[in-house]
């Protein structure tokens, strides 16, 4: 018999749509969801928290017997990667995930919206050294690679690498679909 799926780890390049995908299977499976950004990596004034107590909070999380996490920061995402029974993997062109990371990136300046832990994206910090839209360029190839080599690693039963967000689409609802004889 299979083991469940208890534990899982949305793993793919910036604005891919990992936190939406997070929330998605956190709502289907009722399963408790972490925000990394949100709930380990940023305090308030965007101040990144400090990489140790980043590790100790995510690792306390995995800890817990079920759970999704939209993502996990390179020093901890061994850690949270060896916890899961599944790693879904957004490996999209970057034509896709630029053009989301853009469209949410302008909408939540425009909205004045609250992220990453009450902190609000604004067009400087966009276009400065810290910005979002610099950061999906330079780890873009790096997390692709990362993507193989996990499916390479752990095999194609604990990996899901999805090319095209219309493949993800179909799982999820597939996945719906299955657990509503469960929740009835």
């Amino acid at each position: 018999m299979a083991k469940p799926v208890q534990r899982i780890l949305c793993h793919g390049v910036t604005g891919s749509g990992k936190s939406t995908l997070a929330r998605e299977l956190g709502s289907i499976l009722h399963y408790p969801v972490h925000l990394v950004d949100d709930e380990f990596g940023w305090l308030p004034g965007w101040v990144q928290r400090d990489v140790t107590e980043q590790k100790a909070l995510a690792v306390a999380a995995a800890a817990a017997p079920v759970w999704v996490f939209d993502s996990a920061y390179g020093p901890y995402r061994r850690d949270i990667v060896e916890r899961s029974d599944l790693v879904i993997c957004l490996d999209y062109p970057r034509a896709i995930s630029l053009f989301r990371l853009l469209l949410r990136t302008v909408k939540r300046i425009m909205r004045r919206e609250l992220v990453c832990n009450g902190n609000i994206e604004t067009w400087k910090r966009t276009v400065g050294k810290e910005s979002i839209l610099l950061w999906h360029f330079k780890s873009f190839a790096a997390k692709r690679r990362s993507m193989l080599e996990l499916e390479n690693r752990l095999g194609t039963d604990r990996v899901k690498r999805f090319v095209r967000p219309r493949d993800t689409k179909r799982w999820l609802a597939e996945l719906a679909a299955s657990q509503q004889g469960i929740d009835s």
